[in-house]
């Protein structure tokens, strides 16, 4: 590459620090600058003079530092670079950053940079899938954050999930992507719908239902972050249009059905609104008086999952569904992927109690041709990391 770049790299505690060495290492020779700053913590699983033989730069990791602070400072070592990178990112450090403390050199100059922050988390598969980390990489991912991992596989500790960090070559590649601006869904078209419909009863009465749009929302901003051209189809919600991601506003299932076959040609296409079944043949022209009864000659409204998975040589790449369920979630969302004729089925509960409707977690199931995915509690811009994730893994494996 031959815009060589300045990366600042954060090693904070954790045993996976041992593979910041090789990211080093191999960043170095695509010719990128490479500065590091170790904390206590990191300097139990790393030494200074690893990270620097590699780096060939000094590592810093004293905030009060006179000799450190009167040469560089912990603005100049945030400003200077074109990249701040903690790996591994644990727990504690995840936390310092949701919450603004600064309380080292490191947590310090995450808070005064202002280029762009990747993480790479790393730790215990119950400390990831707790509602606390998953609350705070929510909230840095809202951010704009990006996150490199986990992924799942054996630990330390000798448990076995999610948690793992991202190995070395996975962690220099997002960099690389970073950098030159690509990422694993760069070149591909995305297409997005969010919300609830609106369905006219008279000029301010509607029929709708409780869909947030937070889940298809982050869905869209997944994508964006992974380089799709991305657009939302969104109908009414109180969510701020995600950057970087053409967003069409819609009230009625008639209207989002033509934004999304306007929309059409797409590489991946993931229907998240929560679209009304049904509609009023001939809503009243003039708002209905209290004390007489709204009309409800229902007509049905056009399936826009099983219009564009039937959508012939204009078919989405992939096409996948949601299905809020109350009951019976798995086998009544298996019924309806076959039903609709989409690839993927993302199933969810939201009965009472689950607080999935505008709340900030989501427990979703996964339904494929192979087979059920059960996956964590996790939060919805997390769901919506690993639902992009994983279409990038489909979309580079499709013929």
């Amino acid at each position: 590459m031959s815009d060589n770049k300045r990366l600042l790299l954060i090693v904070s505690g954790g045993i996976a620090a041992y593979k910041c060495l090789e990211v080093i290492r191999r960043l170095r020779e695509r010719g990128h600058a490479v500065r590091c700053i170790l904390t206590k913590a990191g300097a139990e699983f790393v030494t200074p003079l690893s990270l620097a033989a590699l780096s060939e730069d000094k590592v810093y990791d004293d905030l009060f530092s006179l000799t450190d602070e009167s040469e560089m400072g912990h603005i100049r070592l945030s400003r200077e670079a074109d990249l701040v990178l903690v790996a591994p990112a644990t727990a504690s450090i995840l936390a310092k950053m949701a919450a603004g403390i600064a309380d080292d050199l490191a947590t310090t100059a995450l808070l005064a940079t202002d280029c762009p922050v990747v993480v790479a988390p790393a730790m215990n598969v119950r400390m990831w899938e707790h509602p606390a980390t998953q609350a705070n990489m929510a909230v840095l991912e809202a951010r704009g954050v990006r996150r490199i991992g986990p992924v799942e596989g054996d630990m330390a500790c000798g448990e076995w999930g999610m948690g793992r960090m991202a190995e070395a070559d996975a962690i220099t590649a997002a960099v690389e992507d970073l950098f030159s601006g690509r990422g694993r869904l760069a070149g591909r078209r995305a297409l997005v719908t969010s919300g609830p419909t609106h369905e006219a009863l008279d000029p301010v009465r509607y029929l709708a239902n409780r869909s947030s749009g937070k889940q298809g929302h982050a869905i869209a901003r997944a994508f964006s972050r992974l380089g799709a051209e991305t657009v939302l189809v969104s109908g009414p919600t109180g969510q701020p249009d995600p950057a970087g991601v053409e967003t069409v506003h819609v009230e009625t299932a008639l209207e989002m059905l033509a934004a999304c076959e306007k929309a059409l040609p797409v590489d991946a296409f993931v229907a998240a609104a929560a679209v009304s079944d049904w509609r009023i043949a001939q809503p009243a022209t003039d708002k209905i008086k209290k004390g007489k009864a709204p009309p409800l000659d229902l007509v049905e409204n056009p399936d826009i999952l099983a219009r564009l998975a039937g959508a012939g040589n204009r078919r989405p790449g992939l096409v996948i569904g949601f299905a809020a369920e109350t009951e019976t979630v798995v086998p009544n969302a298996a019924e309806k992927r076959r039903a609709k004729g989409c690839d993927w089925i993302v199933a969810n509960d939201v009965s009472a109690g689950t607080g999935v409707f505008g709340g900030d977690t989501n427990t979703v199931h996964l339904i494929t041709a192979e087979g059920v995915e059960h996956w964590p509690p996790l939060a919805k811009d997390a769901v919506a990391e690993r639902l992009a994730s994983r279409v990038a893994d489909a979309l580079d494996k499709a013929p």
